[in-house]
């Protein structure tokens, strides 16, 4: 099951909601997924109505894709995945979820810790209030701050994280700017990883002349499916390049 679940190229990953990803809906996603050549699939979500296991199970079964496990909260562990992003939201001050849920979802996860990912998780503030800074009770970072940002991706690689995250939230009005994401590739060495607000191949484009490694797209491709193939088909013209 040991696969490579950290980005070393310009990837792509969609990431499937649980209570949205059902049925022929979830399957066309799939289809759409393989036939795109997207690199992964995410799942996950800051509320969940339903088990994620059956979502995980199924995507499994249907495709050789990846799957990731992007956990919003404890009820979300799943060991039956590729990899989980160990998600630290260091742009908050939530105790919680920098490091209280850790503490408990670590027992659970000593048997799989190859293929736990810890990922340092910024909310940047791209135009409205998402449901993860209502839910986490933190606030993003906002989009002007380039200082605050910087600051924190760099603290969150001096404290290991192996991947830093840039989110808008689910449903964010705008992406991460692409000059946010420049200014803080340019003072990590970790692989960057981008997500939220991205409607558009030229967005995804943006995201990745800026300096990142992976785009995830969610509410995009349930909105317009055919993004994850034009955002799979930027990301092969910046390979086709190197």
């Amino acid at each position: 099951m040991k696969t490579n679940i950290l980005p070393s190229d310009k990837s792509v990953a969609l990431l499937l909601d649980p209570d949205k990803a059902k049925g022929k809906v979830l399957d066309r996603m799939i289809e759409t997924a393989v036939s795109a050549g997207a690199d992964y699939i995410l799942t996950g979500g800051s509320l969940t109505f339903c088990d994620i296991a059956p979502l995980i199970n199924h995507v499994r079964n249907k495709c050789s894709i990846p799957v990731i496990l992007l956990p919003g909260n404890l009820l979300q562990l799943n060991t039956s995945v590729d990899g989980i992003y160990f998600i630290s939201l260091i742009s908050g001050r939530n105790p919680e979820l920098l490091i209280g849920n850790h503490v408990v979802a670590a027992p659970h996860l000593k048997n799989i810790r190859d293929r736990v990912i810890p990922v340092g998780y910024i909310l940047v503030n791209c135009g409205s209030k998402t449901s993860v800074e209502y839910l986490s009770q933190t606030e993003a970072i906002p989009s002007d701050k380039p200082d605050i940002i910087i600051a924190t991706a760099l603290a969150g690689e001096m404290l290991g994280m192996k991947m830093i995250y840039l989110e808008g939230g689910s449903g964010a009005k705008n992406p991460v700017p692409p000059e946010v994401i420049k200014a803080v590739k340019e003072n990590i060495t970790l692989p960057l990883v981008t997500g939220g607000g991205l409607k558009t191949a030229e967005q995804v484009k943006d995201a990745f002349d800026a300096g990142a490694d992976l785009v995830i797209l969610g509410n995009g491709c349930e909105k317009r499916p055919s993004l994850l193939k034009e955002a799979c088909m930027v990301r092969d013209s910046f390979r086709k390049k190197k």
